[in-house]
């Protein structure tokens, strides 16, 4: 490690406001008002339109509490819904203009660490990509200065020996003037956060700015470049978040993931950069921070549990540091339109739903931080959001289970106690109505709608639908990619459901590392995770069959009592559907970096069997 260059980090306090006096007085982007204004009013406008239409089924003889709960239910449920459809078109609108957010101010050098936290991860595959990222570097002429540091939390002593390999091998190997830094800590007291915290505590006074990239992080030379020409630019940035593009998916669910990403993503990304303005937010990597405004704002202390009184550590920090760098005064930007930042998903569905329990612990603890003094409103609203991520999940099954017990109106039943002695008894509407279908219908396309107007990005950002394998299998990537998200929402909703459940009983402990390359799954395995799901379906395909519950749920009975099997199809290699099935440009037109990654990868892999051979012998 280099020399020490210490900085002081204080921690906190959300019980009291700050400002920090380092941060230059900015004004409010323009027209940031009016993006607001455009991407809530439409979903506040159709929910309470939605609602009005759908009390009136029910206003005969007044309102019963299920059916005030209900139509609560729905209105959460299609606000969300419709306000991922403004900020959708709120992107489309953006990216058919041309991009003017760029600054004409000249750019001033900076000194630019790339942190890379690891913690039991596999040492090979990341100082593989940590490779191709400094030959990139090192290949343009560019006037920061860069220094990559591999910022060790492992616990494993045996991955630990490797990771030391590793980086020996590879500084062997760069061209002189090119840093790389290795550095372990005896404990990993604060996990990912104490382990930045500690390096700023201790090196970061001689740094302006830090790349924090997570251990599947990949970006090109020219991404990075233009990162921290951005910060330099712009005096009064604090943090600048990217926008990382999927790679390297190899199984069906990770290639649903990857394509739902490259083709739907950017036009909700470009929507959510407008109307967040200069009060973005922090996804955790591949974002560049300016040293000191973080040391300074963004110190984290432990959060106190309403429920048990007991100090946790803060999970999901990311956000929260976006908001603490913002209410101090500092802008958090947001660029979508960067290209070259990549990170991978996981491979398959199990996989997905262990990353999201601990994603779920972590937004969950968001809520109590609503009332912290000084955060900007959009913060809180970041914050909220993230909660609201997970919660709808237990909504959506409530409404699912509501649905399921009013069965088809009030001759048909579940729910056997609303007889006709009950003078509670709702007089349930008859959902085969046309006007009933018309107004589910409008909440499926709802949903759908993102999608497809998604579609629509890749003509406004210069795509060619060559990219995409040519229009023919573009289109049935489409529908391919809306049919299995389709299959796995309703199992998604159980998982989010569970996860919710698991962080408020206290199930959910730890944060343990993600499996890169996916689990390999047994059937006892998938029977034990998607027992919930399961049970579900053949409860619901029971009340479908006796005729007491209504047919418009044959989709979501269907997916949970394939839960399993959808499960085990979720990790099986895309290539033997097709080479060529859900293709993103990043497929047909593989970039450099991630072929040189793949290439050092492979290099450091054999040299430490190697030497894990001579040290057998």
């Amino acid at each position: 490690m280099p020399v020490l260059q210490p900085m002081e980090m204080p921690e906190q306090d959300f019980a009291a406001p700050f400002r920090d006096q380092s941060a230059p007085m900015a004004e409010a982007p323009r027209q940031v008002a009016l993006w607001r204004i455009l991407a809530f009013s439409p979903a506040m406008l159709a929910t309470a339109a939605l609602t009005w239409v759908m009390q009136g089924w029910f206003a005969d003889g007044g309102f019963t509490w299920l059916e005030v709960l209900l139509l609560a239910l729905i209105a959460f449920n299609f606000f969300w819904i419709c306000f991922s459809v403004s900020t959708v078109l709120l992107g489309l609108y953006s990216l058919s203009k041309r991009d003017r957010s760029r600054p004409s101010a000249p750019v001033k050098p900076m000194k630019v660490a790339l942190l890379v936290p690891v913690y039991n991860e596999v040492p090979w595959y990341v100082l593989g990509n940590v490779q191709s990222m400094l030959e990139e570097l090192q290949a343009r002429s560019c006037g920061h200065s860069y220094a990559m540091f591999i910022l060790s939390d492992t616990r494993d002593d045996a991955l630990a020996e490797q990771e030391r390999l590793s980086v020996e091998a590879l500084r062997a190997s760069l061209p002189e003037g090119m840093e790389l830094y290795y550095r372990r800590r005896a404990d990993n007291i604060g996990r990912k956060v104490g382990n930045i915290s500690d390096w700023l505590k201790r090196w970061g006074a001689g740094y302006e700015a830090m790349l924090v990239l997570d251990a599947d992080s990949l970006m090109t030379g020219r991404a990075i470049s233009r990162l921290a020409d951005a910060l330099s630019r712009d005096p009064s940035a604090g943090l600048i978040q990217s926008y990382p593009q999927l790679i390297g998916a190899q199984s069906i669910f990770g290639r649903m993931q990857q394509f739902a990403n490259g083709v739907y993503g950017l036009a909700l990304a470009e929507g959510l950069a407008r109307w967040c303005g200069h009060e973005g937010n922090y996804w955790g990597h591949n974002a560049i921070i300016r040293t000191r405004a973080f040391a300074a704002c963004a110190g984290l202390p432990l959060l106190r549990s309403r429920l048990t009184g007991r100090e946790k550590l803060i999970m999901s920090h990311d956000f929260v540091e976006a908001g603490l760098l913002r209410r101090a005064g500092w802008r958090v930007r947001f660029l979508p339109r960067l290209g070259g930042s990549y990170e991978e998903t996981p491979p398959t569905l199990i996989d997905h739903i262990l990353r999201d329990r601990r994603w779920c612990q972590g937004n969950l603890q968001h809520l109590n931080l609503l009332g912290a003094k000084g955060f900007f409103a959009m913060s809180r609203f970041h914050l909220l959001h993230g909660a609201i991520g997970y919660l709808m999940a237990p909504i959506w099954f409530a409404l699912l289970v509501i649905w399921a017990l009013i069965g088809l109106g009030d001759e048909v039943s579940v729910i056997s106690y609303f007889s006709e002695s009950n003078p509670s008894r709702p007089s349930w509407p008859d959902m085969s109505e046309p006007r009933h279908v018309l107004v589910i219908l409008l909440i499926y396309a709802m949903l759908l709608a993102p999608k497809l107007l998604a579609v629509i990005s890749v003509v406004l950002t210069g795509g060619r639908l060559a990219d995409y394998g040519g229009l023919g299998r573009f289109v049935l990537s489409v529908l391919s990619e809306i049919a299995l998200a389709i299959l796995y929402a309703p199992i998604l909703m159980v998982q989010q459901m569970i996860a919710v459940f698991r962080t408020l009983f206290g199930l959910q402990r730890g944060w343990s590392p993600q499996a890169r390359d996916g689990g390999s799954y047994g059937l006892r395995t998938l029977l034990i995770c998607h027992a919930l799901e399961t049970l579900s379906g053949l409860a619901l395909w029971g009340g479908i069959i006796a005729g007491l519950v209504s047919l418009w749920l044959v989709p979501i009975a269907l997916s949970l009592i394939l839960a399993v099997p959808l499960s085990a199809l979720s990790g099986l290699q895309a290539s033997q559907v097709s080479r060529g099935w859900m293709g993103t440009p990043v497929l047909y037109r593989e970039p450099r970096i991630t072929r040189m990654a793949r290439q050092y990868r492979q290099h450091l892999r054999h040299f430490l069997d190697s030497q894990a051979g001579s040290a057998a012998e």
